[in-house]
């Protein structure tokens, strides 16, 4: 493994999260009066953190959300997730070829931690991340493209950022892995190759991931 910490992303790279959170978030937005349509959606919001979506509404129509918005979005996305939410496919095999070879690995995510835990007990994936391997941007206050998360995640697991390689299927993402000085590997299955531009690598296929990685 040319690499000693592989990061992963968590939604739509390891639990298949991404069309049942941005479907709920437009729905939600255009019922507060901000028409979104899924692609909208998709398009602005996919792999950003809490901030950016009021941040971007009041940019746009100098309107603030409510104040109660993220509890109401996290409950129906919670919900959502307990009926429809599966892991990615080829993630759990993935999974056990680093843990078999003794491969550092965590997740750090733009999503809350109880985001993160809801859909891991969901999706079984629960089993591969005890709490030390969790990083979430409510630690560092500061989401994706920013660097912060992902090199606050590898200075917890004690790999210098260099010696780092991150798994993102975002354009924010990968912008924050490329910032953080890390290698970034670009997963297509929902998102368009040219909007990852900048990544190390491309593929479109889970069970691509471990061969990219040596």
């Amino acid at each position: 493994m040319r690499y000693d910490l592989v990061v992963f992303d968590n939604d739509g790279v390891l639990v298949d999260s991404e069309s049942i959170s941005n479907r709920l978030l437009a729905a939600y937005l255009t019922e507060l009066g901000h028409p979104t349509t899924y692609e909208d959606s998709i398009r602005d919001y996919m792999g950003s953190a809490m901030h950016r979506i009021h941040d971007l509404v009041l940019e746009r129509s100098g309107q603030r959300l409510p104040a109660d918005f993220d509890d109401v979005f996290h409950a129906r996305v919670f919900a959502a997730f307990e009926r429809e939410l599966r892991p990615v496919a080829g993630a759990t095999g993935v999974l056990e070829k680093l843990a078999a070879d003794g491969v550092p690995y965590c997740v750090a995510s733009s999503g809350s931690h109880e985001r993160i835990r809801v859909g891991h007990r969901a999706t079984g994936l629960d089993r591969w991340f005890d709490d030390a391997r969790i990083f979430s941007a409510q630690d560092v206050g500061k989401g994706k493209p920013a660097p912060d998360l992902f090199l606050y995640a590898a200075e917890r697991m004690g790999v210098a950022p260099e010696r780092c390689v991150v798994v993102e299927d975002s354009p924010l993402g990968v912008r924050a892995a490329v910032a953080a000085g890390m290698d970034v590997y670009g997963f297509t299955a929902m998102t368009p190759a040219a909007k990852l531009a900048g990544a190390t690598g491309l593929f479109a296929d889970m069970g691509e991931l471990a061969d990219l990685l040596r």
